[in-house]
């Protein structure tokens, strides 16, 4: 809604509270929630007075929201200062989920000189969306996110340790309508609080796993997208949460279940037109050159699309994950699927999990592709068949520890992201790596208690 539409709902009293909100680098938002009149009264007076200020630390917390040294953006020595969260009034939605209140996304600035915060997600992805416009393109971006909902409450889930959760399927529902109808009071509820929200569904389905579920959102510039992708997250966690029920984007949640993927569809655009269509209907040049950049720079930029330990452990042969680098079309083997014809025509990359920080992913993803534009890079061939047994072709990055060293040593990742950010987020991605390291699992003394 505009601030116009915002202040007539805030009169009526409609609307009482406005949730400011950022996305860290774990890809969850942050932010305040505040009183309706002072944040109208602040967008009037504009400038400092406009959106609010928050802890720079929130940029550098691990998961526990410890803080955590090595960072150079923000630690104990400079103070932990503030940063100004900047509202994107364009942004501006009611909660459907959460009557009385509306949402706005911020971009995230310094305080004294209001440039853009270079680690924020968002400013990640907005300086990747500048690149490409210099080359007079946008870009259109679609996210299909899939998920496991359980019976039991997040707090439930965390005093069992997160074993024994009781799934809301209890067979493989890939598209039973049955089985989806089993969770139609909550999807059903996501679908239309989503709808009401300015974040339009298309489409829920049973996915290949006891109590998986895909969630598919109108395509949107890909700002917007990511806007959505992230609320989109959060709003079906609070609802779970309101219900007694919980949902998770875990990449891998179990050992026998397939893993939940964060499929991300791209194409781009000139003068209203899709730029990936050539003469004659064909794939043009930018296509074939923004599909080779994308494949090239996978390694380099894989921390973005697989961010935690868990992502490496949905890479498995005959599991839906991509597990080597080819694309083909139409073939859900492929790390990179080729749909549509004219108009439609996308690429779609199969590799992110749905633990995905969408900012990151897409930052990534179109940062690789202009690099494939600018040196006019070649694909490899279409691949056709199993990928999966094709042992010629090459293989994603392992682990989490090595795509953090690919990541830090390239030359690509610091053209498109600058050396500050690959420096910040290889350290966010260490600290996963060396906190894995310490932590003793339930799999170790399983095994190891007795018999070693």
């Amino acid at each position: 809604m505009t601030p116009e539409e915002l202040r007539a709902r805030v009169a009526d009293r409609e609307i009482d509270t406005i949730v400011l909100a950022f996305c860290d680098h774990y890809g969850r938002l942050m932010g305040k929630r505040v009183d309706a009149a002072f944040f109208l009264a602040g967008l009037d007076a504009g400038g400092d007075q406009a959106g609010t200020h928050v802890c720079d630390y929130l940029l550098t917390v691990d998961m526990e929201m410890e803080p955590v040294s090595g960072y150079p953006f923000a630690n104990w020595s400079t103070g932990y200062g503030d940063v100004h969260l900047v509202p994107d009034v364009d942004t501006i939605r009611g909660a459907a989920w959460a009557p009385g209140t509306a949402w706005v996304m911020c971009d995230v600035e310094a305080v004294e000189t209001h440039d853009p915060v270079s680690v924020a997600p968002r400013s990640i992805l907005r300086r990747s969306v500048e690149r490409l416009a210099g080359h007079g393109l946008t870009a259109m971006a679609g996210s299909e996110l899939e998920f496991f909902l359980f019976e039991q409450s997040y707090r439930e889930a965390s005093s069992a340790g997160y074993a024994g959760l009781e799934p809301a399927g209890w067979y493989v529902e890939d598209y039973h309508l049955l089985q989806g109808a089993r969770v139609e009071p909550f999807v059903g509820d996501v679908r239309r609080a989503l709808s009401d929200s300015g974040i339009p569904v298309e489409s829920s389905k049973g996915e290949a796993g006891r109590g998986q579920h895909e969630i598919n959102i109108r395509y949107a510039h890909v700002v917007e997208m990511a806007d959505r992708h992230a609320l989109l997250k959060h709003a079906m966690k609070e609802m779970a949460d309101t219900r007694g029920t919980s949902v998770t984007f875990m990449a891998k949640p179990h050992d026998a279940d397939v893993g939940s993927s964060s499929h991300l569809h791209l194409s781009l655009w000139r003068d209203g037109q899709n730029a990936f269509v050539g003469a004659g209907g064909e794939p043009s040049d930018e296509f074939r050159w923004f599909l080779a950049g994308w494949m090239a720079h996978v390694d380099d930029f894989m921390v973005c699309y697989a961010p935690t330990i868990n992502s490496y452990k949905r890479y498995r042969d005959l599991s839906w994950a991509p597990t080597r680098v080819a694309w083909s079309r139409d073939n859900r083997t492929a790390g990179f699927r080729v749909l549509g014809h004219g108009p439609s025509l996308r690429i779609e990359c199969r590799i992110p999990g749905a633990d995905v920080n969408p900012y990151l992913a897409y930052a990534a993803s179109l940062a690789s592709g202009l690099l494939g534009i600018e040196q006019q890079l070649e694909p490899p061939p279409s691949f056709d068949g199993d990928v999966y047994g094709a042992d010629q072709l090459p293989s994603l990055p392992s682990s989490l520890e090595h795509a953090v060293m690919a990541f830090r040593s390239s030359a690509a990742t610091t053209e498109a992201f600058g050396a500050d950010v690959v420096e910040h987020y290889s350290r966010v991605h260490e600290v996963e790596v060396e906190a894995h390291a310490r932590a003793v699992s339930d799999w170790e003394r399983t095994r190891y208690f007795e018999r070693i």
